[in-house]
């Protein structure tokens, strides 16, 4: 990477611009636009610019981006001498973030590059998804401090977060599932006491298990689609959940339990797993669900404005 700016294409070759190489890549011989920006925004090309020897400037629309452009991008990271970086890449629109880690801008570029995720089908369960704004600006919201915590430490997993689950007595609402590089399902790591539902031994036996493996067979596929999502995107999910949930009580008999709020996680660890964090709060029965699907939703979840 010695000329100060190059592209990557789609199927992982550098090219320089404004050359046949570039126009071969592009599919134009004889473009009377922007052909850079055209690359970039509708063709996945990366474009790869140093600044002053000092800086690398990546620009890239994620959504469009392939394996191995992406690949071809992190190898050369890893390789660089330079210690200060900037993505540039758009969602509805241009936004910019900075970094002073290759490392953390490999991570980045994976998370920012994963394939949209497209919640998995099904009539049992409904999930209506919230931006996780409305969260912060709710104050009397009981998950809110589990999700400052994730914002202001950037993600990385420490002792403290236990702490705060417990000093905001939410550690019994809560469940972590870890997935490990190279590892594609997520296996439970702790689900806390208040998660009777899942069965009165499952909270014991079920570490190391599978999310996928729970008693309810159907929830637990459903619900394993949402911690891979979580984990392989690095962004936070905060949903209501609607559905029938298949338990047995302390006596044996069965029950269904409907609703009820979730904040999802991800958090980054020393190991290279990634630990996702599921806190919820009921905030209704069957009856109670059906009866409010026309009404105003609780004071606790807003309307969203993104989703």
């Amino acid at each position: 990477m010695n000329p100060p700016t190059m592209l990557v294409t789609p199927d992982g070759q550098w090219v320089l611009p404004d050359t046949s190489e570039f126009f071969q890549a592009l599919g134009d011989p004889d473009p009377d636009y922007d052909a850079v920006a055209f690359a970039i925004k509708n063709l996945g090309f990366i474009k790869v610019r140093i600044i002053e020897q000092s800086l690398i400037e990546l620009e890239l629309h994620p959504r469009n981006v392939e394996v191995p452009a992406l690949l071809a991008v992190q190898q050369q990271l890893l390789m660089s001498q330079v210690k200060l970086f900037r993505i540039k890449y758009f969602d509805t629109d241009w936004r910019s973030e900075i970094s002073a880690s290759a490392e953390q801008v490999i991570g980045r570029l994976s998370e920012l590059c994963s394939p949209v995720f497209t919640p998995p089908s099904t009539e049992r369960f409904v999930l209506e998804p919230h931006d996780l704004s409305e969260l912060f600006n709710d104050e009397n919201n009981a998950l809110r401090p589990l999700a400052q915590k994730w914002r202001v430490s950037f993600a990385q997993f420490d002792p403290s977060i236990v702490s705060l689950a417990v000093m905001h007595r939410l550690l019994p609402r809560l469940m972590i599932a870890g997935i490990k590089p190279n590892q594609r399902e997520p296996v439970w790591r702790f689900i806390g006491n208040e998660h009777r539902w899942i069965g009165s031994t499952y909270q014991f036996q079920g570490i190391g298990e599978k999310v996928a493996n729970m008693p309810d067979k159907d929830y637990g596929a459903w619900a394993a689609e949402y911690y891979k999502a979580v984990a392989s995107s690095g962004q936070p999910r905060y949903d209501m959940v609607s559905g029938t949930i298949q338990f047995e009580d302390e006596s044996g008999r069965p029950r269904r339990w409907y609703r009820y709020e979730r904040l999802m996680l991800p958090w980054k660890t020393p190991s290279g797993e990634v630990l996702v964090t599921m806190c919820s709060r009921p905030t209704g029965t069957a009856d109670q669900s059906k009866s409010s699907a026309s009404n105003t939703p609780p004071r606790s979840i807003k309307p969203a404005m993104s989703s």
